[in-house]
């Protein structure tokens, strides 16, 4: 009912939140009657403000149509790859003119970046996608709004994310021999499991795989995220938060915590932020800092587009992350689609190369908990394993913003090239490869390991060695 209630009274709310917008616009227009009124400036502010704290928000855009690489326009063309019930793989194509561009881009490395599903839309990390666009091939993982999947898809279950996740990742590496693997915030944990499964099947796993501010161990450091999740039991969560969708919607019947929750919890973090923020706004309209104004509207265009989850990922997240955390444990198991079930092993993973980022301020995934990652991938060797704190960033800092351009994807980027190995017929076959050391950036690192091994052998050098054992070993069948 609460769900219902809420759609109600957002209808009754539209066409005032709309007559709200025409008023700001006539008495900012100085050509009307009420635009001469002595006051027309900070009416107008009132009814701008009391517009977008009624509109409804749809979601956003990336609106990525051209990035610069090395002072060359690069078009961007945007399209779906592989299209689930739940989810879709988009791609970011690049195309340009410039010879010279062309060739420069065309062996730049795939990456996988999978997005988070917690509340916002895999746009909310459009400058992830933007900055990584100057070095690598994009694909990122499009989250659907679950009130939109109708009930005759099926349910959709933290099982059924991470095995989208092993989709994906074959998909990408059938194009390119390889690919690497970035997760932001919650994918972490799924990520993880994926790519351990992958391994333990002896299947070919991502040359790298960096994890962002996501919580592989929630208990170190637990915020007040965490602790609402550790506190409360499931049955709690279960009769509180989820709804179904009303008749209104395509997903008509589906339980899901609703997107309007969620925002409310996201406000509810740092009220007093959010209101100082709109009174900025207000104040900027009156000013005429058209600057400001428009940054603000961008942010909450963002910020405030939420969409519902399905009950079942919710509620299994819950469980898993939160309250069992079976994966630090050892006690996860995961269904896969041909309904076989498997144990998730992050020591299975022995040739992908690690790398974890926190933010020193971050308020939602601690300090400590994605660093845990290193503790139980103990297959890896620790000469390809890295941690970075990015100083003074918070959790959005960390993948949005200076910071982030500035500070953490210089440590990414060198990351993933000192792992990269070009794309050739002798390298599809990931384990066929001897995986290189990690090179230590010059930047502000904190190692994992106390001895850093010797970088191996260059990319190039590595792809001939594994085409000549290769040719050795087919030599030696056909004998």
């Amino acid at each position: 009912m609460l769900y219902q209630f809420y759609e109600t009274q957002r209808s009754l709310m539209e066409p005032f939140s709309d007559l709200a917008q025409t008023a700001a616009k006539v008495f900012a227009n100085p050509l009307t009657l009420a635009g001469q009124n002595p006051f027309a400036q900070r009416i107008s502010a009132g009814y701008d403000l009391m517009h977008r704290l009624g509109k409804d928000y749809e979601k956003p855009e990336f609106g990525l149509r051209t990035i610069d690489v090395d002072g060359v326009e690069v078009a961007i063309h945007e399209r779906v790859e592989v299209a689930k019930p739940f989810c879709e793989l988009r791609r970011f194509k690049r195309f340009t003119d410039d010879t010279d561009t062309l060739e420069k881009i065309k062996g730049q490395p795939a990456v996988l970046i999978v997005a988070p599903l917690s509340g916002h839309y895999a746009t909310l990390l459009r400058d992830t996608v933007k900055t990584m666009l100057k070095d690598h091939k994009v694909y990122i993982t499009d989250w659907k709004n679950a009130r939109l999947v109708p009930l005759s898809e099926g349910g959709f279950n933290l099982d059924d994310y991470v095995n989208y996740v092993q989709e994906f990742i074959r998909h990408v590496q059938a194009k390119y021999g390889n690919c690497h693997v970035m997760s932001v915030c919650q994918p972490t944990v799924p990520v993880l499991a994926a790519v351990s499964l992958m391994a333990a099947r002896g299947e070919p796993t991502p040359l790298t795989m960096t994890m962002m501010g996501g919580p592989i161990d929630a208990r170190k450091s637990p915020t007040a995220v965490n602790n609402l999740a550790m506190n409360k039991s499931y049955s709690w969560f279960e009769n509180n938060v989820i709804f179904r969708v009303p008749s209104n919607f395509p997903g008509a019947g589906r339980r899901v915590y609703p997107g309007f929750l969620q925002y409310t919890g996201f406000v509810a973090m740092n009220p007093s932020n959010h209101a100082n923020s709109h009174y900025d706004y207000f104040k900027d309209l009156i000013k005429g800092d058209d600057a400001s104004t428009e940054a603000h509207r961008k942010f909450y265009d963002e910020y405030n587009a939420v969409l519902d989850m399905d009950a079942n990922y919710y509620l299994d997240t819950i469980k898993v992350v939160f309250q069992d955390f079976s994966l630090v444990n050892g006690t996860w198991d995961v269904k896969g689609v041909n309904g076989k079930v498997e144990r998730v092993r992050p020591e299975a993973i022995k040739t992908t190369a690690l790398f974890s980022v926190e933010g020193e301020l971050d308020d939602i995934s601690g300090s400590g908990q994605t660093q845990a990652v290193h503790d139980i991938c103990t297959g890896v060797p620790r000469s390809m394993q890295k941690h970075f704190e990015a100083k003074g960033a918070g959790h959005y800092g960390i993948f949005s913003g200076r910071r982030w351009r500035e500070h953490v994807y210089p440590q990414v980027k060198s990351f993933i090239l000192s792992q990269h190995v070009p794309s050739t017929p002798a390298v599809a076959d990931r384990r066929a490869a001897k995986p290189a050391a990690v090179v230590e950036p010059k930047a502000v690192v904190a190692p994992v390991a106390k001895k850093v091994a010797k970088p191996a052998a260059a990319p190039a050098k590595a792809a001939r060695t594994a085409t000549k054992k290769v040719a050795t070993k087919r030599s030696t069948a056909k004998k």
